[in-house]
Formats: structure tokens, C-alpha cells, sequence
């Protein structure tokens, strides 16, 4: 805690002297198309902007100035990032050409210029990448009975951010979706809110949720994000409403088939008297005999959800990093950070999210959902049993360590 408290001042000291390099770049290059800019003029607006993210988090409801700030600071995010990665071999290029006796029109315009049109194109191909999800399809053997059911077509999604940049019009390309595919089972692992429930409810997101339909229903789990918004009875409720039933360290077994479990998020270990169960106990009551799904918002202590039993797990959170190269920090973080890994009898599948937080970018990432065909062959499922909403899965996939591949 000790150590905590010493390095929150000199991370933001940090991230106030970055802040201050990137202005002062953004500064120099504007002036350089448009002429001398006063101070207060530029700085008042740029910190604004760069602080906007928590400005915009005051309070609960906030106006649409604050729900602006905060966007916009979201967008900046990636700005700042992509700032600290872009601008030092900038300036070191334009060091080069000054000393090389090249005038300002070459040594701010001509780098300035670049960093701009690499920005540009790396907004556009993150925009792109985040708003036009792909399907991941995965046809997974279970080596049981399912009460005579011969397999389970899956549509999985994780992380959507519901918010103020994740909304309706993304949603309905998750409804579209699953009116398209017919599974018979959705699943949602977490984070579907993205920490204020206002903007859920004033933008009615819950009767667009509202239309997803499965024979065999819908179920959630909370992620670290609904746990962040401290508004979790009242998503609950809305979820409930919309037909979605989320699991808190819960279980369920559907038709005498199948079994789900659902755990709370990590984030509950220290969010009360409750916590969250051991994923050994929350398990333990199930019968092994029947296959079990088994949704973890976050995809930690894989080995140990096998060793208890699960044959398929479901997680997402790490969103792949989201942009770029934050994917080779979460590769290092995560045993499985996205994509697909067989762990004993158990089959993981982790996904890298169907929206996203903070801007709405993904480089190194895209935006998805997963069709997952469960086939199960035990004895008694060859009999391969009518059941409501029986689809077969489109393609064939042979699976890798970390991916599925197409065959």
C-alpha cells in the first residue's frame, strides 16, 4: 500500500510531462500552419481535453458537456499513446534537417506532416476495425452426454461497453447477428456496461438488448467494469427485464442437458463480505456427467477451471490490448490473452470483445463475436436429439494453440 501511494504521485508527474511534450509539439507544428497561437488559447483547451476522461467521470449523470469531455478524452487516449511512440523519432528527424540548415518548412512541416498522416491512417483502420465486428467460428468436441442433445451451437460475445461511444447502432449488429445464425444459447462474459449506468438507460439499451432471442436463453456474468459503475443491482434488474439472466456464482442446468456456471468477477475478491466462490466450489454441485460451461470475465487461473471440472471456459477482458502494441503487454499478462487453448479436458476460448473501451480504435485487434459449435460424443448423444433451434455450424475449423484455424 505504501508503495502504492509513493508511485501514484510520480506516475502522474509522468503522465503531466508527457502531456506537456506532446502540447508543446501539437503547438509548434499548428503554429507552423497557422501562426503564433496565444498561450491560454491553446493550453486551457488541450488539458481539458487531455484530463477530460476523469473530468467527464464526475458525478453520476452528467450533463452532455461532461459527456462530451469524457469522449473526447477517451479519443485522446490513443492519441496520447500513439504521441509518445510517434514523436520522439519526429523531433529527432526534425533536429537532422535544422542542423542540416533546412528552414521551418521542412524541419516542423515535413515531420509534423508524417506524424499527422500516420495518426490519420491509424484512426481510420482502428475505426474501421472497432465498428465491423467478425464472426470467429469454433466446432469443439465434448467428450459426454448432453441428454441425448448431439451438439450446442453457441453465439458468444464479451466486453461491449454499453456507454456513451458504444450505443444502439453497434448493438444491432449484435442483434443482426444472432437473427441470422439462430443459436441456441448466447452467452455474454462480462462487461457489458461500461461503468455508468445513465447513458444504458437514457439511450434504452436494454430494450435493444431486449431482442435477443435463444431457445435455450441468455446469460451474463458481471465484468470488472459493472463492478466499477457500483450500480450492479440495477443492471441486474434492467438485464432481467430484457430477458438476460446473469449469473453471480451461480449455476444452472438447462433441460437436464447441459450446465452453466457463472462466476463474479475478480473484481468482487475485494468489493465486499461476499467475494466471490472459489471456481473448485462453484463447480462442485454439478454433475460431471453432463457437460459444463463455465463463463470468468477475466481469463486468470485457467488450470485450475479444468482441474474442476469445466469443459468449456469463456472469458474476454483483455480486449487484445485493443490497439496496438498494447497486445504484447497482455500476451505477457495473460497465460491466454485471446484466441483459443486446450487446458486438460477443458476447451478455453477467450475473446478480444465486441466493443471497447475508452475510444472507439482497435489496431492488432478487431472487434468480434464467437460461434461456437459444441459437439458432444458421448453414447447417448449420437442419437443426436431434436432440439429447439438446431443449426448447423458454418465451416470447419481445425484448432491451434492461441487460434483457430480454417481447414
Amino acid at each position: 500500500m505504501k508503495r502504492m501511494l509513493f508511485a501514484l504521485p510520480l506516475i502522474l508527474i509522468l503522465y503531466i510531462g508527457l502531456n506537456v511534450y506532446i502540447g508543446w509539439n501539437l503547438r509548434m507544428f499548428l503554429e507552423w500552419l497557422a501562426g503564433p497561437i496565444p498561450g491560454a488559447v491553446f493550453w486551457i483547451p488541450f488539458l481539458l481535453v487531455a484530463f477530460g476522461f476523469p473530468i467527464g467521470r464526475i458525478g453520476r449523470g452528467a450533463g452532455p458537456v461532461l459527456r462530451l469531455l469524457k469522449v473526447a478524452g477517451a479519443y485522446y487516449f490513443a492519441l496520447f499513446e500513439y504521441g509518445c511512440l510517434l514523436l520522439p523519432p519526429a523531433d529527432i528527424a526534425g533536429w537532422l534537417l535544422r542542423e542540416a540548415g533546412y528552414g521551418a518548412s521542412i524541419h516542423i512541416g515535413v515531420p509534423g506532416a508524417a506524424v499527422a498522416m500516420v495518426l490519420l491512417v491509424l484512426f481510420i483502420t482502428g475505426s474501421i476495425n472497432a465498428w465491423s465486428p467478425v464472426v470467429r467460428e469454433y466446432r469443439l468436441e465434448v467428450p459426454k452426454d448432453a441428454g441425448g442433445l448431439g451438439s450446442l451451437r453457441i453465439l458468444a460475445a464479451s466486453d461491449l461497453h454499453l456507454g456513451n461511444i458504444v450505443g444502439n447502432r453497434h448493438l444491432r449488429r449484435l442483434i443482426g447477428a444472432a437473427e441470422a445464425r439462430k443459436p441456441d444459447l448466447i452467452l455474454l462474459a462480462g462487461d457489458v456496461i461500461d461503468d455508468d449506468i445513465e447513458p444504458f438507460i437514457r439511450n434504452r439499451m436494454d430494450e435493444t438488448l431486449g431482442r435477443l432471442k435463444a431457445p435455450y436463453g441468455i446469460y451474463a456474468v458481471l465484468g470488472n467494469h459493472e463492478y466499477y459503475g457500483g450500480q450492479i443491482e440495477a443492471y441486474v434488474r434492467r438485464a432481467a427485464d430484457a430477458g438476460i439472466r446473469v449469473l453471480r456464482d451461480e449455476t444452472v442446468t438447462i433441460d437436464g442437458c447441459f450446465q452453466i456456471a457463472g462466476r463474479k468477477d475478480k473484481t468482487a475478491e475485494g468489493a465486499g463480505p461476499d467475494g466471490r466462490l472459489p471456481v473448485s466450489r462453484l463447480l462442485e454441485p454439478l454433475d460431471p456427467k453432463l457437460p459444463i460451461l463455465l463463463m470468468d470475465h477475466q481469463p486468470l487461473a485457467l488450470g485450475e477451471a479444468a482441474q474442476a471440472g469445466a469443459d468449456l471456459l469463456l472469458s474476454g477482458h483483455t480486449h487484445r490490448g485493443q490497439f496496438a502494441p498494447n497486445h504484447l503487454v497482455t500476451r505477457r499478462l495473460f497465460e491466454l490473452d485471446w484466441g483459443y487453448k486446450r487446458i486438460g479436458g477443458m476447451h478455453a476460448l477467450v475473446s478480444s470483445g465486441f466493443g471497447t473501451w475508452g475510444p472507439a480504435i482497435r489496431l492488432a485487434s478487431r472487434s468480434e463475436l464467437l460461434d461456437i459449435t459444441l459437439v458432444f460424443t458421448g453414447s447417448q448423444s449420437s442419437e443426436n436429439r431434436d432440439k429447439p433451434g438446431d443449426a448447423e455450424a458454418g465451416g470447419s475449423f481445425t484448432i491451434e494453440d492461441g487460434q483457430a484455424a480454417n481447414s
